[in-house]
This record gives C-alpha cells, sequence and structure tokens, in this order.
C-alpha cells in the first residue's frame, strides 16, 4: 500500500546513515564499520555495577576481508 508523507525536515545525517521514509524497495549503507570493545563498554543507564574481573578483547582478524558494499550505488 502506498504511503502517503508530509513534510520532513532532516537537519542533519551521519557518514553511513540510512533515511527511511514510507515504502522502500531497497535499502543499502554507503559505509561500514568494524568495532572492537571492551566488556561492559556499551553498558548504559542509572546505579549501573559492572564486575569484570578477568577481560580481553580478541580483535584478531585472520580473514582480512570483510563484506563490502561495492555494489551499493
Amino acid at each position: 500500500m502506498p504511503a502517503i508523507v508530509g513534510v520532513a525536515q532532516v537537519i542533519t545525517l551521519g557518514n553511513s546513515s540510512v533515511f527511511h521514509i514510507g515504502d522502500v524497495y531497497k535499502i543499502m549503507p554507503f559505509a561500514a564499520a568494524k568495532t572492537f570493545s571492551g566488556a561492559g563498554s556499551f553498558n548504559t543507564g542509572e546505579r549501573l555495577n559492572v564486575h569484570n574481573n578477568l577481560s580481553s578483547t580478541n580483535t584478531s582478524d585472520p580473514d582480512m576481508i570483510d563484506q563490502n558494499n561495492a555494489f551499493n550505488m
């Protein structure tokens, strides 16, 4: 069913953002990133109590090549 969209004001979009309104056939990002973080890195909220007695982050990437986005144009 078609979407009827009124006025949309976009102030800022990041480098790899996707802005989606209404019906969409295909959504493709134009950027990719890999993030390594340790235990408890992205915790948010009030009264967090995180105990990481022994923690390590494995950043080894033996294949060296991840999925690309060469055809996302």
